[in-house]
C-alpha cells in the first residue's frame, strides 16, 4: 500500500487493484479503438477470478466499533466548515454514519438506472457475443452491489435516502431519451466519483471494518465496469451520428448538475439535529468540499476531454456543477 498527498487530500493506491483500467498499452494511450470482443473476453476472465458474494464475504453480524468513522472524515461534506468545528467527535461520527447511508442510497439509485440502460444497450446486440455476456455479468454484479448497499444501510440503523421526487422523475426522462454515448457518460459519472472516494475508504483504518469491506468489493468489481464503459464510450464518440454526440455533450452536463446536487441528501443534516439550511450553505461555501468533488471527477473529466465529450456548453455545465476547475 502506498500513500501520497495530492491537492491537500490523501490518496491511497492498492497495487492489487487496476487503478487505471483505461491505460493498459501504448495503443490505449494513443486512443486507438480496441476490438470490442477482445475487451469483453478479458473482462469476463477477470470477472471469473475476482467476483464476490457480499453475503458470504462480509461479517454482517459483527458489532460496530465504538468511536470509529463510517466514512473518512475528510470526505464528510461538512469537514473543515464552522459547523464541523462546533460539533463533538460523536456528532461528527454520527454525520458520517448518515452520509454513508445517503451515498449507499445514491449508489442503489444509480445502479438501477445503469442496469436499465445496459439492458437497453444490448437489446439489439448478438445474444452470444462476449460483449453481451459481459454486460449481463455486469448487471449481475450491480444487482449484488445494490443488495449489499441496502443491507449496509439496514445494518447502520439509519433511514434510506432516496433522491427527491424531481430528480427521481428526471431520471425517468433521461432513461427514455438518452443516447448510447449519453448513457455511458452518465454511467461513468455515477461510478468514478464514488469509486475515487471508496479507494480512499477501504484502506483507512479509522473506518468501520464492515464499511471498508463493502467499499473494497465495490472498488474491485467497478474497475471492470469502468473499463467496459470507457471502451464503449470511446467507440461511440467515434462512430455515433453527429446529433447523438451533440446531445450527449448537453445531457451529460445536465446529469453532472443533478449528480452534484443529489450527492449528499440534505435530510442527513436534519436527522442529526443540525439546521438544514445552514449546513447546506456551509457545504456550498466550503473550498475543501469543492476540492474533494473536483478531485473525485478529475480522472473522468480528463478522459471526457480526450474523447471529445467536452465542448464549450458542456464544459460550462460541468464547471457550474462544481466538478471541473
Amino acid at each position: 500500500m502506498t500513500r501520497s498527498a495530492s491537492a491537500g487530500l490523501i490518496a491511497y493506491v492498492d497495487p492489487a487493484i487496476d487503478t487505471d483500467p483505461d491505460v493498459e498499452t501504448l495503443q490505449d494511450a494513443l486512443g486507438a479503438l480496441k476490438d470490442r470482443e477482445r475487451v469483453a473476453e478479458r473482462l469476463l476472465a477477470s470477472s471469473a477470478k475476482h467476483s464476490f458474494d457480499p453475503d458470504r464475504e462480509l461479517d454482517w453480524d459483527s458489532p460496530w466499533h465504538e468511536g470509529m468513522w463510517f466514512w473518512p472524515p475528510e470526505l464528510v461534506s461538512l469537514y473543515d466548515t464552522p459547523l464541523w468545528y462546533e460539533m463533538s467527535h460523536e456528532r461528527r461520527v454520527e454525520l458520517s454514519r448518515h452520509e454513508t447511508a445517503a451515498l449507499a442510497s445514491l449508489g442503489i439509485w444509480f445502479e438501477i438506472i445503469l442496469m436499465q440502460l445496459l439492458v437497453r444497450h444490448i437489446y439489439d446486440k448478438p445474444q452470444t457475443s462476449a460483449h453481451v455476456r459481459y454486460a449481463l455479468t455486469e448487471i449481475a454484479d450491480e444487482c449484488r452491489h445494490s443488495m449489499m448497499f441496502a443491507r449496509a444501510i439496514t445494518k447502520g440503523g439509519t433511514p434510506s435516502y432516496p433522491p427527491n421526487r424531481i430528480h427521481h422523475n428526471l431520471a425517468r426522462v433521461f432513461k427514455a431519451i438518452s443516447t448510447t454515448p449519453g448513457s455511458f457518460t452518465a454511467t461513468l459519472l455515477g461510478e468514478e466519483v464514488l469509486d475515487w472516494m471508496q479507494r480512499l475508504t477501504f484502506p483507512d483504518e479509522r473506518v468501520q471494518p464492515l464499511i471498508r469491506g463493502v467499499t473494497r468489493i465495490h472498488v474491485v468489481e467497478e474497475a471492470r465496469h469502468v473499463r467496459y464503459a470507457r471502451e464503449e464510450l470511446r467507440r461511440q464518440m467515434r462512430t455515433a451520428p453527429r446529433w447523438q454526440r451533440e446531445l450527449t455533450r448537453l445531457s451529460c452536463g445536465e446529469f453532472a448538475r443533478v449528480f452534484s446536487v443529489a450527492f449528499v441528501n440534505p435530510e442527513v443534516y436534519t436527522n442529526i439535529g443540525l439546521d438544514r439550511a445552514e449546513a447546506v450553505a456551509q457545504v456550498k461555501a466550503s473550498e475543501h468540499r469543492r476540492q474533494v468533488m473536483r478531485r473525485g471527477a478529475e480522472r473522468l473529466t480528463d478522459f471526457l476531454e480526450e474523447i471529445g465529450v467536452m465542448n464549450g456548453v458542456s464544459r460550462r455545465l460541468w464547471r457550474s456543477a462544481g466538478l471541473l476547475a
